[in-house]
């Protein structure tokens, strides 16, 4: 990861908008779905507790406030400068710390949840299982290591992706990789599920994707493990 992000400090929704505007979504739409899949993993896990969470390469923040009713105590980071001053002026409810590039700016075993939402594929391959090894240090145990990421086998994914000038570096992982990184970094119960199948929030989208989260068709998936 680098600071390249810093140039889309303010456009960063308008490109997002640009590169899935053949899908007729929009950038809300999967937002909402990433919240909604996360605030059902964190009842299964924490039960009514609110857990507190690291956002590892927040950006600008933008899934914040879907996530601050989830959690407790929300902390984002990130090695774009100009991106986390976007997030603090828009998000005040939550605390940011600016990375470097490498270990992460938190302590051993002082969060509940590390998660990195459409990251990893940023990282040089070679530095993946470091980086999801780093998430799991920061996380107490019997918390949560949480990747969220493209779906490779996804036609519609691999063109907004190609559509995206911040994507350019992109490296997409499927889902099987994921998990393995998670094991990796000595993660147990590793699971992961397919979201963004159907391009609706009703319910009955929701129920078909649940019964079909094992199959590689969503757009983006979740893997999780157990610190």
């Amino acid at each position: 990861m680098n600071a390249s992000f810093d140039a889309y400090r303010e456009s960063y929704e308008d490109e997002v908008a640009r590169s899935i505007a053949f899908s007729g979504l929009s950038h809300d739409f999967f937002l909402a779905a990433k919240a909604d899949f996360l605030a059902g993993l964190f009842a299964r896990h924490f039960g009514e507790r609110a857990p507190d969470l690291l956002d590892v390469g927040c950006g600008v923040g933008r899934l914040h406030p879907l996530l601050q009713p989830l959690v407790s105590r929300l902390v984002g980071t990130d090695v774009s400068a100009q991106s986390l001053a976007r997030a603090r002026q828009d998000n005040p409810f939550a605390e940011y710390r600016e990375g470097d590039g490498g270990a992460l700016p938190a302590e051993d075993a002082s969060v509940d949840v590390a998660l990195a939402t459409c990251v990893v594929h940023h990282v040089p391959p070679a530095c993946w299982p470091s980086f999801v090894a780093d998430m799991r240090r920061v996380v107490r145990p019997g918390g949560l290591v949480v990747l969220i990421e493209h779906n490779p086998l996804n036609p519609g994914t691999r063109l907004a992706v190609a559509r995206c000038p911040f994507d350019h570096d992109a490296v997409l992982l499927g889902a099987r990789r994921a998990r393995a990184l998670l094991a990796q970094a000595g993660c147990t119960a590793v699971e992961s599920a397919h979201i963004l199948l159907a391009p609706t929030a009703a319910p009955w989208a929701r129920g078909l994707e649940r019964r079909l989260a094992q199959l590689p068709l969503g757009a983006q998936y979740v893997a999780w493990g157990r610190a």
